[in-house]
């Protein structure tokens, strides 16, 4: 048995190492996915603008060596002179001189805007490529380019984009076009400038790999750490936390071995409250055989007791920590060591949030039993899509079989459509709540009482219906509140519980109910508590989504 235990620790704690590290390796690797692909992209625009604006200075410069003057001249007598020799020469030099593929020289066929005839094609020496002779008639290679070559010649401009092309034997070129006028300012050829993009791909390739590499090297790194810190701070506290409960739970023996686990976070929380549940069973079983008189059975039991009501009441908050739709908060404070008041709330469903404000009378015991059957009564027959009305009608009827003691109770239940704000609602005798609109302040909401629980068989209810929006509240309670009394024998309230939720209407359920609590504390002074003060507050922040549910 102790061997498979171990075994299945391991496993744990393999699984929750593997699930984590390998979460954090994915978000790595996609990060460097995204940030190679937009830093590939952006340089790789920058170098090619800069090729393109270098081909564009090129032709600029061959431009000027031209004379546009004897093109007719030279195309109509299919002969040249040694001014047109000396011209190719300088072309010539600077194709070799700026390491450009080609510069040519064309008249444009203004019929189609494709056909070209060849004046000059100065060819680089070291590109391998021959030299189209004077004269010579080529075809645009694409609709792309001719567009280009109609643009150039109709309006005189630059290419209207840019010309990028790429093949396995001469790699990646830029190419660059521009007008050429004669002496009276006629478009009589375009020349056309082809520059080889020779740094691009080994500088994108050198980018791709020192980018990968990087990458690669800070997931590595950061997985290191990551490890251990993952081991020392969850791992090896959880597995402190996982074998001290299973040596308890064989031996009920207490130690002090998770005092050593210091975190504050929720691991820390649990640690802590793991050793409190192994003293506070300890005490408990010591104080169950210390028990000899009468008096301190009854008080075990009672203490017992206290501890059964306050853990059937939702005491954990936030109560719903996933659910941005909402805030509730509670709080019941018994005048005995039981009290008869009771709250709940409770998902109905994925959509709907029951809250449950209820007083039974009496104190004591009795009135602590009757609760619990109140309560569960009213929780089990809350059903999605039943009306509020028929839970309240059959849970008096199954109070009424069982009521020897002739106690009875008053409870409010509401049911609020997160999606839609429609807030249902039913009561038995109980107060009105409080609602605060948003931005506004808590005013009570005047509605039809009802008879109460328990009261009387055959009794039916009926349920009622109010608008909430997001930012609004709800604030409800028992008698006990209003009813406080201090020394002099003064109530709290109506008109005092009120004047405070006007003055603070902006804060928090978390925040409201505890300076509401301080506020009567300080209005009853060293007088006994009389009644049980039992208090909620919800909060609609924001309509859920009905995709969400």
């Amino acid at each position: 048995m102790k061997v498979e235990m171990k075994k299945r620790v391991n496993h744990k704690k393999a699984g929750i190492a593997g699930k984590l590290t390998l979460g954090v390796v994915i978000f790595g690797i996609l990060l460097g996915v995204v940030c190679s692909t937009v830093g590939y992209k952006e340089f790789t625009q920058v170098l090619e603008q800069q090729y393109n604006d270098s081909a564009y200075e090129i032709a600029e410069a061959a431009r000027a060596c031209l004379n546009p003057d004897k093109f007719d001249e030279y195309l109509s007598s299919g002969q040249t002179d040694e001014e047109y020799d000396e011209i190719l020469k300088r072309l010539d030099d600077l194709v070799d001189a700026t390491n450009t593929t080609f510069i040519y020289v064309a008249k444009v066929d203004t019929s189609d805007y494709q056909t070209l005839t060849y004046i000059y094609d100065a060819v680089n020496s070291k590109s391998g490529f021959d030299r189209y002779p004077f004269g010579y008639t080529a075809l645009g290679v694409d609709e792309k380019y001719v567009n280009n070559v109609r643009n150039i010649v109709t309006k005189g401009e630059r290419a209207s984009e840019y010309l990028y092309s790429y093949s396995e034997e001469s790699g990646a070129h830029t190419t660059a076009g521009l007008p050429v006028y004669d002496s009276k300012g006629k478009i009589v050829a375009i020349i056309g400038v082809e520059k080889a993009m020779t740094k691009l791909e080994n500088a994108r390739n050198t980018y791709v790999v020192h980018v990968l590499a990087g990458t690669l090297a800070a997931i590595l790194l950061f997985l290191i750490i990551y490890s251990l810190v993952l081991h020392k701070e969850i791992i090896s506290p959880i597995l402190v936390v996982t074998n001290e409960a299973k040596r308890f739970a064989d031996s009920s023996i207490p130690s002090d071995v998770l005092s050593g686990v210091k975190k504050k976070d929720e691991i820390g929380v649990l640690a802590r409250a793991v050793s409190k549940m192994e003293m506070d069973i300890v005490d408990y079983i010591q104080n169950l055989t210390a028990i000899t008189a009468e008096k301190e059975r009854v008080n075990t039991e009672l203490s017992v007791a206290t501890r059964i009501q306050a853990n059937m009441l939702p005491s954990i908050f936030p109560a719903f920590p996933e659910r941005k739709e909402i805030d509730i908060y509670a709080t019941m404070n018994p005048a005995k060591e039981v009290g008869g008041d009771f709250y709940d709330f409770f998902m109905v469903d994925e959509r709907h949030l029951a809250i449950v404000m209820a007083d039974v009378s009496g104190k004591g015991v009795p009135a602590a039993l009757f609760m619990v059957i109140g309560k569960t009564l009213i929780k089990d027959h809350t059903q999605p899509g039943r009306d509020l009305g028929e839970v309240f009608t059959q849970v008096n009827r199954l109070l009424c079989e069982s009521n020897s003691e002739e106690l009875f109770i008053t409870a409010f239940e509401g049911v609020l459509d997160l999606v839609s704000g429609e807030f249902k609602f039913v009561n038995a005798g109980h107060e009105i709540p409080y609602i605060c609109k948003k931005n506004d302040v808590f005013k009570p909401y005047k509605l039809r009482a009802g008879f109460v629980l328990a009261g009387m068989e055959g009794i039916k209810y009926k349920c009622g219906c109010m608008q909430l929006s997001p930012g609004d509240k709800i604030f409800q309670y028992t008698d006990g509140v209003t009813e406080a009394t201090n020394s002099a024998n003064e109530l709290y309230g109506m008109g005092r519980l009120e004047e405070f939720l006007a003055k603070n209407s902006a804060l928090s359920p978390s925040e409201l109910l505890p300076e509401l609590k301080k506020d009567i504390d300080d209005f009853v002074g060293e007088a006994p508590q009389f009644d049980d003060i039992t208090m909620l507050c919800l909060e609609y922040k924001e309509q859920m989504r009905e995709d969400a549910e």
